[in-house]
């Protein structure tokens, strides 16, 4: 079952930037750990600062992958283009987010990307990812909309 983990704007930073919010990992590191954990899921990894590659990696497997997790940073609150992209595919995404937005700035509280996702998760670190993939693990194929 392959899975997308794709991640927005300033992720590449993990394990450098802000460790009081977003620890002191990076997450290469954790996606070795999440192939390791999930050797039944075939994961691929993509992330981009720019808004047009991540739609564009929505549209190259939002018809062929099982799943998407997506962790769109900022874009979350901000991307109509994103929410569109989204509405527009066929493969399940799941919201992630490693920081419990609803205890960060107020215009942090409106995701743009939740009313087209299958779930959000967020607040549990690096652990978000974790919950979404185990998510996609636990339902067959053919729940997800996907024929076997």
């Amino acid at each position: 079952m392959k899975i997308l983990i794709l991640n927005g704007p300033n992720l590449n930073l993990l394990g450098v930037r802000e460790k009081a919010i977003y620890g002191n990992r990076s997450f290469e590191d954790y996606f070795k750990e999440l192939e390791g954990a999930f050797p039944g899921l075939e994961l691929t990894y993509y992330q981009s600062n720019t808004e047009g590659a991540l739609i564009d990696k929505l549209h190259e497997v939002g018809f062929s992958y099982k799943g998407i997790v997506f962790n769109a940073g900022a874009y979350t609150h901000t991307s109509v283009a994103l929410s569109d992209a989204i509405k527009a595919i066929d493969t399940p995404v799941i919201e992630v987010h490693i920081s419990n937005v609803y205890k960060r700035e107020s215009f942090r509280h409106k995701s743009m990307l939740a009313p087209y996702c299958e779930g959000c998760i967020v607040g549990f670190g690096l652990e978000s990812y974790r919950l979404a993939l185990q998510y996609f693990e636990r339902l067959k194929p053919k729940q997800i909309g996907f024929s076997v």
